[in-house]
């Protein structure tokens, strides 16, 4: 029999890790061999009396790593030994093993252990110990990883294999960009949609090798040669055929449409080595920059329309500040006279309106192309619209001394419409005739219905400087009217017909512009939705109105020939005949040629003014059923009394609204038949209520 000496001389010998442990779930260690002193890395001191779990601390786990739980499938292990006396096998367990760095850190290194737990018992059947028993499988578990992701990777490699040239077919043609792959005999291999919708052309249709002398392209990299044809061996993937390496070129090639059009591309291509160094094939990838390139000129050009406009802006904005800054300084003095100090503040004042009004065009145009603009619509008439915008710009197309037709239907044309905006449209248009028509020039405004849209046609024609093909393209973009070669003598900002384009959309109707070209003239032509039952409602109208057998005789007396020519252009606008006197003795001769019907009256006459020239008129019996018309620059009660005074049936204050006159005009044309005394009954009634 053996005796007590063997055994511990085998437990001591053995090449296997063991430990023996106290009879608890939380056992000390009792003894441990020198193998397994050799698997840990610590000393007999370290391990023998101490708590199996303190000597050997655990590393913190991994929720994610399924071999992560060590220490307490241990606990498990050597609580079931206690309880069932059986001895308790584990699979593979991850417990890491602390270790002391030299520089006295610790840090855990990872070990895979196979443990097993074995009861000991004493003579009387008693639990007298547990023996622990660990084999490192470290290495077996490392070696077992290994070959498992070999396996993977080899089944990925077949499967990728397999599926590789579907993947990269798939590829191909999802690209872009336009690719083709050649052999080195200039064969097809591939080529993908995106190549054959450039070129508009399947290359690979017949098999046949590439015939780059068919091809047509030009130099497009903005270098010596920009513009320069490709010979046949010019082209990229002719050159990477030959092995040579090829960077980005820009080229402009010629499609194989039956149009042949022209595209801008970047041409990539390289050379396919084998494993001897040699050639076997080349790839090329054809990007389409024609859009782009389009866009980035497009995006130059607006920067550069836009430096331009903040340049006129700036020079438009230091013509008023000038006399501002010097008028300003001459009242700083105090030394100035009463009369220079009137002319100084009136310039002030002037030129303040001016900036007013260059500051209030930039917040129009901000307003209403941003879509802020408030659109009042009610029916209106287009007429009255008209009548008004050309008072307005009366002043501007007298100092140019050009001719301004009138071509307006007679019969109303009723829009819905807001009053001021559509003013403000027409008004714009006259004014970009006046500014860009040289002096003399002529301007006509023609108005009228289309009864087959049902929609108001009115256009804005001149013999002026006008437009290019590129600029009527834009001519409704804002800044582009910077580009002009116009006289800008009467300055403003150029942004006018931005803001006419989006209040006519905002109108529900269409603006465009026609020109034969530079120096030709312009033309440009709104249309407008007719107001509902508007047909009907004019031609209803249109019965009622003076017809041309019913038109007016009007005489318009006025010293000031620019006044006298814009009010006579605007009566005979509606529909009247007009003729024109400047001096009181003149007006009395045309008056005894002919009387008219209707006389309008400019108070301050030289000479014999117009209230002693409306008692003459009022003391000839040829005139005893004229209506006439005071037009001063005087309002208030007092002007009134003295209009009346002298005979006049209406008084106007300047300037005259052309609604006002056309309405009183009409109203006088349905009432010829009536008696003078009850035309001047309804006169007084109204007078004053014109111009206040």
């Amino acid at each position: 029999m053996l005796d007590a000496t063997f055994y511990q001389s085998m437990f001591a010998r053995s090449p296997i890790g063991t430990l023996v442990l106290s009879a608890s779930a939380d056992p000390v260690i009792l003894e441990v061999n020198e193998a397994f002193l050799r698997d840990v890395g610590l000393t007999r001191a370290q391990l023998v009396g101490q708590p199996l779990f303190g000597a050997l601390p655990a590393a913190p786990g991994d929720p994610d790593d399924p071999h992560s739980n060590g220490v307490m499938a241990l606990r498990n292990s050597l609580a079931q030994v206690v309880a069932s006396g059986e001895p308790q096998s584990l699979t593979t367990q991850r417990y890491p093993i602390r270790s002391i760095r030299p520089d006295g850190s610790e840090v855990f290194v990872e070990r895979f252990w196979s443990v097993t737990n074995t009861p000991v018992f004493a003579a009387d059947g008693g639990l007298l110990c547990i023996q622990h028993v660990s084999i490192e499988v470290t290495g077996h578990k490392r070696a077992e990883e290994a070959l498992l992701l070999s396996r993977r990777e080899a089944v990925e490699a077949a499967r990728q294999a397999e599926d590789g040239r579907a993947r990269m077919t798939a590829v191909l043609q999802a690209a872009p960009v336009g690719i083709v792959l050649a052999d080195t005999d200039g064969r097809v291999l591939d080529a993908n949609a995106a190549h054959d919708a450039l070129l508009c052309r399947h290359c690979s249709s017949d098999g046949a090798r590439l015939d780059f002398s068919e091809w047509r392209g030009w130099w497009a990299d903005g270098s010596a040669r920009h513009g320069q044809a490709l010979a046949a061996g010019d082209w990229p993937l002719a050159a990477a055929l030959r092995g040579e390496t090829s960077s980005h070129h820009l080229i402009e090639i010629e499609t194989f449409d039956a149009a042949r059009s022209h595209r801008v591309v970047v041409c990539s291509a390289a050379p396919i080595l084998g494993r001897d160094g040699r050639v076997d094939a080349a790839v090329v990838v054809l990007l389409d920059m024609t859009e782009r390139l389009h866009a980035e000129s497009a995006l130059r050009d607006a920067d550069r329309r836009k430096d331009e406009f903040l340049a006129m802006l700036a020079h438009e904005l230091r013509n008023p500040l000038a006399p501002i800054m010097a008028a300003a300084e001459l009242l700083v003095q105090g030394a100035a006279a009463p009369a220079m100090v009137r002319r100084a503040s009136s310039v002030i004042g002037r030129q303040a309106r001016h900036l007013t009004g260059l500051v209030d065009d930039l917040l129009d145009v901000s307003r209403v192309t941003r879509g802020l603009a408030v659109i009042d619509k009610s029916p209106l008439d287009l007429g009255a619209v008209i009548a008004e915008a050309v008072e307005q710009v009366q002043p501007l197309v007298a100092s140019r001394n050009h001719r301004l037709e009138l071509a307006v239907q007679a019969a109303p044309l009723t829009v819905n419409g807001d009053a001021k905006r559509l003013v403000q449209v027409v008004a714009n248009l006259l004014n970009n005739a006046a500014k860009y028509t040289p002096p003399g020039g002529r301007i006509r405004l023609a108005a009228d219905a289309e009864p087959e849209t049902g929609r108001a046609r009115l256009s804005v024609s001149d013999n002026g400087i006008g437009m290019s093909h590129e600029l009527m393209a834009r001519a409704f973009e804002l800044f582009a009217q910077a580009e002009r070669d116009a006289d800008r003598a009467q300055g403003g900002l150029g942004i006018g017909l931005a803001v006419v384009r989006r209040l006519v959309e905002l109108h529900g109707g269409e603006i465009g512009v026609r020109s034969a070209g530079p120096g030709q003239g312009s033309s440009f032509t709104v249309t407008l939705p007719l107001a509902a039952g508007s047909t009907a409602g004019a031609a209803a109208q249109a019965r009622q109105a003076p017809g041309p057998e019913q038109a007016l005789g009007v005489l318009v007396v006025d010293d000031n020939a620019d006044a006298a020519q814009m009010l006579a252009i605007m009566v005979q606008h509606f529909g009247h005949a007009v003729r024109i006197a400047h001096a009181a003795d003149e007006a009395l001769a045309l008056a005894e040629q002919q009387p008219a019907d209707v006389y309008l009256l400019d108070i301050g006459l030289p000479g014999m003014d117009g209230h002693e020239l409306a008692r003459r008129l009022r003391g000839d019996a040829a005139n005893a059923g004229a209506v006439l018309v005071a037009i001063t620059g005087y309002g208030g009660d007092e002007a009134h009394r003295a209009a009346l005074a002298a005979g006049f049936d209406f008084h106007f204050v300047k300037p005259v609204k052309g609604g006002d006159l056309r309405l009183l005009l009409r109203d006088i044309a349905r009432s010829r038949g009536r008696g003078v005394q009850e035309r001047r009954a309804g006169g007084a009634a109204r007078v004053g209520n014109f111009g206040q």
